[in-house]
């Protein structure tokens, strides 16, 4: 199954986001949080991580260009775990990186879940919106 949709949740005074039970299944009890691209937080199955790590792993230490990039990729990776009343804990680092602060956006990208500030990902889908159709039109050339 892949991750789509998106939907509107807010943190809780302890800092917990209730992840969408239409996720929480495909997700896990136990996943992988990663500072994302774009300024936002992923949320990988550890099905899915692990392929990546491999990959990574399978990659030269002896080239800068791999050596930054494992750093970076490894470095801004956690553990994430979902209660039984299905919230999770984002940590503060991850919360500023983001800046997450009330009110995300969880949305589905395909192998994984994406964490975006409400507001932030509305601009962000406004103006991907406007480039889609070129986009499509590329990318199933």
């Amino acid at each position: 199954m892949a991750f789509g949709g998106e939907f509107l949740h807010s943190f809780d005074e302890k800092g917990r986001l209730s992840i969408p039970a239409k996720y929480r299944e495909e997700l896990g009890s136990q996943y992988k949080l990663w500072k994302g691209l774009e300024a936002c937080v992923c949320a990988y199955p550890m099905q899915v991580w692990t392929k990546l790590e491999d990959k990574l792993n399978e990659r030269s230490d002896f080239t800068l260009e791999n050596r930054m990039f494992k750093r970076r990729f490894f470095s801004s990776s956690s553990g994430g775990e979902i209660d039984k009343q299905g919230r999770t804990l984002i940590n503060q680092e991850f919360r500023n990186y983001g800046k997450l602060i009330k009110e995300v956006y969880i949305i589905g990208a395909g192998d994984h879940l994406e964490i975006w500030d409400k507001d932030t990902w509305e601009r962000y889908r406004d103006s991907l919106d406007q480039e889609f159709e070129t986009l499509a039109e590329r990318f199933f050339q």
